[in-house]
C-alpha cells in the first residue's frame, strides 16, 4: 500500500466510532481498516499497514500504544470480542464511549491544574528578579554573590533552596494528574465477554489473556465482583450493570480530578513558602543589602 504519511494523531475514540459504522454496514474489519486509512486516519493507516506485512489484527493496533496508551484499550477489547464472539461493532462503541470519557477526564485536570503550575514556575523566577532589580539599581549583586563568603553562601544555599522547589513542585504536580488507564475499563471489558453468553469464568480468563495489551484490563477495584453478585441476586443481566458501573466509575475519576487540581493551589504554598521565598531573599535582598554596606565608607574617628 501507499507509505504512510506522517500526519496528526489521530482520536481513538472518533476512529472507533467510524469503524463501528463501517462494520455495521457489512465490511469485515480489514477492509474497514483500509478504508479508514483511504479517509486520512493516519492511526488506522499505520494498522493496516502492519496487517499488510503480517501482524494480526491485534498486534497491529496494539503496536499504537506507543502514541497513545488507549490503543492498548482498543486491542484489549477487540480480542475479548473476537474471544467469545461479541459484536464488534456494539464492543466498539461501548470502548468508545469509555475512551472519550477519558479524554474529558485527563482534559479537565489538565485545565484544573494549568493556572496552579503556571503561578508556580512564575515564582521559581522571581530570585533572579530579584538579581535584575538590585542590578537595575545600580548595585553589583553579582560581584557580591561570586568573590565574598557571605554573598557565596547565599549563592549556593539560594540555588540549593531553588532546586528544591523545582522537584517538589513537580512532585505535588505529579501526584495530581490522573493515573494511567481508563477508568472503568475493566468492567467495560467484562460486560463486553459476557455479551457474547460466555459464562463469568471464561469472561474474566478472557480477560486475564488481554493483560499484555491493557494496564486497564487488569486493574480490578472489586467494584465487578459486587456487580456480579447483584447480577445474580437480583436476577438480571449482568451486562449493564458493568457498563453502569464503568460510567460511573469515570464520574467518580473525573470528579477527583477537578478535586485533585483545586488542592494543588494551596498544595503549592508549601515549596513556595518554604524555599522560594527564602531563596529570594538570598539571591535578591541579601545580595543588595551586602553590595550596600560593602559600599559604604566606614567612618574615621579622631581619636
Amino acid at each position: 500500500m501507499a507509505r504512510v504519511k506522517k500526519a496528526e494523531q489521530a482520536d481513538p475514540a472518533g476512529t472507533l466510532l467510524s469503524l463501528a459504522v463501517l462494520l455495521g454496514s457489512g465490511a469485515s474489519p480489514p477492509r474497514a481498516w483500509r478504508h479508514l486509512a483511504e479517509g486520512g486516519d493516519s492511526s488506522a493507516a499505520r494498522i493496516a499497514q502492519r496487517v499488510d506485512e503480517g501482524d494480526s489484527l491485534v498486534v497491529a493496533i496494539a503496536g499504537e500504544r506507543g502514541s497513545d496508551a488507549a490503543w492498548g484499550d482498543v486491542a484489549a477489547a477487540w480480542e475479548v470480542a473476537e474471544s467469545v464472539g461479541a459484536p464488534l461493532a456494539e464492543t466498539l462503541r461501548s470502548v468508545a464511549d469509555s475512551l472519550r470519557d477519558a479524554a474529558e477526564l485527563r482534559d479537565d485536570v489538565k485545565v484544573a491544574l494549568a493556572e496552579p503550575t503556571s503561578s508556580a514556575r512564575l515564582m521559581l523566577w522571581l530570585p533572579l528578579l530579584g538579581l535584575v532589580v538590585a542590578a537595575g539599581l545600580g548595585l553589583d549583586p553579582f560581584r557580591v554573590l561570586f568573590t565574598t563568603p557571605l554573598g557565596g553562601i547565599c549563592l549556593g544555599v539560594g540555588i540549593a533552596l531553588i532546586l528544591l522547589a523545582r522537584v517538589w513542585t513537580r512532585r505535588l504536580v505529579r501526584q495530581a494528574q490522573p493515573a494511567p488507564g481508563t477508568p472503568g475499563m475493566h468492567e467495560e471489558l467484562l460486560a463486553a465477554a459476557l455479551s457474547g453468553g460466555v459464562s463469568v469464568r471464561r469472561a474474566r480468563a478472557v480477560l486475564e489473556a488481554c493483560d499484555e495489551w491493557s494496564i486497564s484490563a487488569r486493574r480490578e477495584s472489586g467494584e465487578a465482583d459486587r456487580v456480579l453478585t447483584l447480577s445474580r441476586a437480583a436476577g438480571v443481566p449482568a451486562v449493564e450493570l458493568l457498563r453502569a458501573s464503568a460510567a460511573h466509575a469515570r464520574h467518580l475519576a473525573r470528579t477527583a480530578g477537578r478535586l485533585r487540581g483545586s488542592r494543588l493551589g494551596t498544595r503549592l504554598l508549601i515549596p513556595m513558602g518554604v524555599c522560594t521565598l527564602p531563596a529570594f531573599l538570598l539571591l535578591g535582598v541579601a545580595p543588595m543589602l551586602l553590595s550596600v554596606v560593602s559600599a559604604t565608607p566606614i567612618p574615621a574617628f579622631a581619636g
